[in-house]
């Protein structure tokens, strides 16, 4: 059985960091492509990071450009999200998502697997 684990959310103050990771376990993590997307109340989810299989030529969206880094650690199947300078804005369900054999796309449609979420509040 294939499973994305999300773990690292919480409640942090603007300026603040969090990291996010997400452990996957029934898939050959190396041929996956791996993304964050997040998901605030009202709006679509939207892609945040991703990372192809090599980890190189990492994807950011231009709303966290700077601020947040994707890493990959392929030897224990596990995805990061380091976020900091947290704002307001950056609060969402944030949503772990892999994709096989092939690059990143923005599309949440063009994903085999999917996390269960963690919740991440930005306080101001």
């Amino acid at each position: 059985q294939v499973q994305l684990v999300e773990s690292g959310g919480g409640l942090v103050q603007a300026g603040g960091s969090l990291r996010l990771s997400c452990a996957a376990s029934g898939l050959t993590f190396g041929y996956y492509t791996m993304a964050w997307f997040r998901q605030a109340p009202g709006k679509e989810r939207e892609l945040v990071a991703a990372l192809i299989w090599s980890g190189g030529s990492p994807y950011y969206a231009d709303s966290v450009k700077g601020r947040f880094t994707i890493s990959r650690d392929n030897a224990k199947n596990t995805v990061y999200l380091q976020m900091n300078s947290l704002k307001p804005e950056d609060t969402a369900v944030y949503y772990c998502a892999a994709r096989y054999r092939m690059g990143p796309s923005s599309s949440a449609s063009q994903y085999n697997y999917w996390g269960q979420g963690t919740q991440v509040t930005v306080s101001s």
